[in-house]
This record gives structure tokens, sequence and C-alpha cells, in this order.
């Protein structure tokens, strides 16, 4: 496979798609447009749920916004608010798993409080998330979902996150902060040994993304895919996907996974 960066999809040789074992992808303008998934996203979790190639999203959005669609879209498992809860079904019940323990969660929330307070402080246009009630383990300043914030008062919200000792992303809705090593990177190693006992191969799963908060799956992983929208962030992205769909969002998340079927299905 070539080294170059942001190939057109359609160069993503067979031989390194048919050994794929599963995909994980980011959800905001990767599988949905405005909030909603797209009916193209859709009949492409359904395609690969049929073809037994389990699918993790992996998100920055909370768990409480995940938990109905870990129930209703044909996903093995979500993992919420940047790799710290999966959520996954189990019969009728939905199962939670956390890599903090309730006592550190409890300490950190008061952080994550005297932090958002801040944030809002310094940054005079900043509002929370309108997500923010379902969070349980991190905050979310949004930046282009319902308000909207310039790069300039992006940058202070990633500064003063930063100085209460937050990790901290920037999605393409909200500019998110958590406590703890955890990531999507750790978070989709986690969930894949998590949810089905197995030793994590990177050379096992193609990633599908869109934004800056996925360029440590963009960067660890040998198969990522960006839909054409991340060219919205291109000039911000420190690491490239290696594939681009020729479409955006949920369209262009079918295109990948129409790509994938192909290649498993010819000799």
């Amino acid at each position: 496979m070539s080294h170059e960066r942001m190939q057109p999809l359609q160069r993503l040789p067979d031989a390194a798609l048919r050994p794929l074992r599963g995909v994980l992808t980011d959800i905001d303008d990767t599988l949905t447009r405005d909030g909603k998934i797209e009916p193209a996203a859709l009949a492409a979790l359904q395609r690969l749920a049929r073809e037994g190639l389990p699918v993790i999203a992996i998100t920055g959005r909370p768990a409480g916004w995940s938990e109905p669609f870990a129930m209703a879209w044909p996903v093995a498992a979500i993992v919420a608010e940047n790799g710290s809860v999966m959520l996954r079904r189990s019969g009728t019940q939905l199962l939670r798993d956390f890599t903090q323990d309730d006592a550190t969660r409890a300490a950190n929330l008061l952080r994550l409080q005297r932090c958002a307070a801040a944030v809002l402080a310094a940054v005079p246009h900043a509002r929370l998330a309108r997500d923010s009630a379902g969070r349980l383990t991190d905050i979310a300043i949004d930046h282009s979902e319902f308000d909207h914030l310039d790069e300039a008062e992006i940058d202070t919200v990633l500064a003063v996150m930063r100085s209460h000792g937050l990790k901290a992303s920037v999605s393409s809705i909200h500019v998110n902060g958590w406590i703890g090593k955890h990531d999507k990177w750790t978070g989709a190693r986690w969930a894949v040994e998590r949810a089905f006992g197995l030793g994590f191969e990177p050379t096992e799963w193609l990633y599908v993304g869109d934004s800056t908060n996925d360029q440590l799956m963009f960067e660890h992983l040998p198969l990522s895919v960006a839909v054409a929208n991340v060219r919205r962030f291109a000039a911000q992205l420190r690491v490239l996907p290696a594939y681009i769909t020729p479409s955006e969002r949920g369209q262009g998340f079918a295109e990948v996974v129409q790509r994938l079927l192909d290649a498993k299905a010819r000799p």
C-alpha cells in the first residue's frame, strides 16, 4: 500500500480489505447529517451486519445521547465520550462498561465542572453543548452544532481546558475535554478486546472519520478513510487519513462499505 495520504477510495487495494474483521467509525458528520443518521449510512450498517462484519462506533458524544442508538442501530457497540464508556446490547438490556471506576469518575466530575465554569468565563460566546445533560465523564463546548465559535475562541477553549489538566480535542461540532489517559484510539482497542475477547490487531480493522479528533485513528490504523467533508479540517490536520471518499457524510460511509464488500466478494 502506498505511503501517500488522502488517496481516492478507489485506490484502496482489495488485498488490504479482504482480511478485515470489522469497521470502526466516527458518528457525527460521518454517519449523520444535522444529528440524524443518513439513510445510506443506516443501510450500509445493515449490510455489514448481514455479512457478519461488526461495527463499533467511537464518538465524543455523551453516553446518554448514544444509548438509544446503541440499542437501535445494527452495531456491536458505541464507545462514547472519547473512549471512556462503552454501550452495547445484551438481549433487550443495555450494558455500560467504563474505563474508570466510580470513585475516579466522581472526583473527576468536580474538576470538570470547575473547568466548564472557567471556559464560560474566558469565552463570553461559549455555550455548553446541548447534550451536556447526558455526559458522565467529560465536558463539551459547542462550536458548530447550534452555536458558533471562531478559531481564536476554539483555541482559547482548548487552552483553558488544558490549563485545568484536561485532555482536549475538537470534533466537527464540539470541543471536548476530559480527565484520563483514554482517547478514541485507546477506546477502540479496549472496546474490541472487551466486546469480542480478541487481541486488537490494527490491520484487521478499518476506521472511517471526518475531523481533527480522528487523527489518532488516522495515525494508528493502516486503513483509515475520511468522508469527503474532512476537507473542512484539512489545514488543521497533523495526520491525514490514508484515503478519502468521493461523497460527504453518510453517503461517503456507504461508499466505504460498498468498496469493502466488493473486495471481499472478489476471488
